[in-house]
């Protein structure tokens, strides 16, 4: 059963001060909106959408953004587990636009698989960890990179307005250990990997980030690059495709 979150009222994202967003359930070949959308079973309010036609929010609206850094390769594992943290304004879905501002330098996307927390947890063991995820969707991890140098806390390089691109929605049954992964450019294929390509597997990483801090519902964690990453500018559309998904796509503009 898959997740979502749409604009309802104004019809699209690009105008928030004229639509809703609502947490919805695909049920019976449409979009149902829940009371509370992070509840195993949870009740619905009456409302429904077509499927066809429903412009798709980010999938959810998290405090926390993680970052998994460094985990790219099978080498990384020599390297300790470190992470990093995004503003949670960088979020988007599908269809809107990252932004990027003129002088700031070279700026890539990075198709990764992204875990939506479902729970408030902390200390969980990797064997638990499955527990504890909503669910899986896709991450856009896009970064400055000219700004990694300028600032170790990466704030500069990783927080900027539409960063964070997220959707199209949410899936529960995927194995997270073996995802194909596609970055695509203007219709051009640039990258192609598997997260079975990550130092930390995704049981390792919940167990790492919630020993240092609490986690919760709509948390998001993307769980990092295993080669997957590409200079983008504005004008052009970015895709990244992961299998047992879908497509989330992209303008890219000038702020």
């Amino acid at each position: 059963m898959r997740r979502a979150r749409l604009h309802i009222g104004g019809g699209a994202p690009a105008a928030p001060g004229l639509t809703q967003i609502v947490p919805v359930r695909e049920i019976d070949g449409a979009w149902y909106e829940v009371a509370d959308e992070w509840a195993a079973v949870p009740p619905l309010t009456g409302r429904y959408w077509p499927l066809e036609g429903a412009v798709l929010a980010a999938p959810s609206d998290p405090r926390v953004i993680l970052g998994m850094a460094h985990n790219g390769s099978a080498a990384d594992r020599a390297i300790p587990r470190q992470a990093f943290m995004k503003s949670a304004r960088s979020a988007i879905g599908s269809g809107e636009p990252i932004r990027i501002v003129p002088g700031h330098g070279n700026v890539v996307a990075e198709a990764e698989l992204a875990v939506v927390i479902g729970v408030h947890c902390r200390n969980v063991s990797a064997r638990d960890a499955a527990e504890v995820i909503a669910g899986y969707t896709i991450g856009n991890d896009v970064t400055a990179t000219d700004q990694i140098a300028l600032d170790e806390k990466m704030i500069q390089s990783k927080s900027g307005d539409g960063f964070t691109p997220l959707g199209p929605w949410l899936v529960g049954d995927l194995d997270p250990d073996s995802v194909p992964l596609e970055l695509i450019v203007n219709g051009e294929l640039r990258c192609q990997s598997d997260t079975d390509r990550l130092a930390w597997n995704i049981a390792e990483q919940i167990e790492y980030l919630s020993e240092y801090m609490t986690l919760g519902p709509g948390d998001v964690i993307l769980t990092g690059s295993p080669e997957t990453a590409s200079p983008i500018k504005p004008g052009d559309t970015v895709r990244a495709a992961l299998d047992g998904i879908g497509i989330l796509e992209n303008p890219v503009t000038a702020l």
